[in-house]
């Protein structure tokens, strides 16, 4: 079964659309639904925003028997390689507000017992989506230092849940699979005010793809 874990309404509304619903629960305090889309077996967990509700959410998922995890949604461009709207497949992703450096001597995002700060996403084989790197944290801003950081990182896109996601599912043993959408670019503007304008016409582009997204998880 796939679990979906998806942090806003707004972005979940584009498959509970179309998702023949079956059950509507709660767990963790986050909203549960089953059903089928696009003929697979799903549970959509409408975790909230940031790290800590995507980690609830994740586990939620699990937790009703999902056997692999898919977050969706829209995200922050941090470089040229991104455009408004276009849809990256998320390679590997960094928690880029985890800091052990002065303890532990180690690299920025960098999980206790870990020696990598990345951790590697599942992107399957029939994905025809660019791939991308990934920072998560528990901010959204316009932050000349956190753009720094993120670059030097080597990331491509940001936002606030794939890498607490990706952790939980590296633990769980259970495949993490993450497409993004992107509502706004760094250095053009207002990211607030791209991520209101666009927000609408990224999910649009989303939801279009969605059949092949789920069709690929096999």
């Amino acid at each position: 079964m796939i679990g979906c874990v998806i942090a806003m309404d707004s972005e979940a509304e584009i498959l509970l659309s179309q998702t023949e619903t079956e059950g509507i629960s709660s767990l963790y305090g986050k909203p549960v639904y089953t059903g089928k889309a696009f003929g697979k077996e799903v549970v959509i967990v409408v975790c909230g925003v940031g790290k800590v509700n995507a980690a609830a959410g994740a586990c939620a998922a699990i937790s009703k028997g999902a056997d692999v995890i898919l977050n969706f949604g829209v995200a922050g461009g941090l470089r040229s390689n991104t455009e408004v709207a276009e849809i990256y497949a998320i390679e590997k992703a960094v928690q880029y507000d985890f800091d052990l450096t002065q303890l532990n001597g180690t690299k920025i995002g960098t999980l206790d017992g870990e020696t990598e700060n990345f951790i590697s996403l599942f992107v399957p084989d029939r994905f025809d989506f660019p791939r991308r790197a990934l920072g998560t944290g528990d901010r959204f801003n316009d932050s000349p230092d956190d753009h720094k950081l993120l670059t030097e990182l080597g990331c491509d896109i940001r936002e606030m849940e794939v890498g607490a996601i990706a952790e939980v599912c590296k633990y769980a043993g259970v495949p993490c699979v993450s497409v993004k959408a992107i509502s706004d670019v760094y250095g053009t503007g207002s990211t607030t005010e791209q991520f209101k304008k666009n927000l609408k016409l990224a999910l649009l582009n989303l939801k279009a793809h969605l059949p092949e997204i789920l069709e690929a998880l096999e």
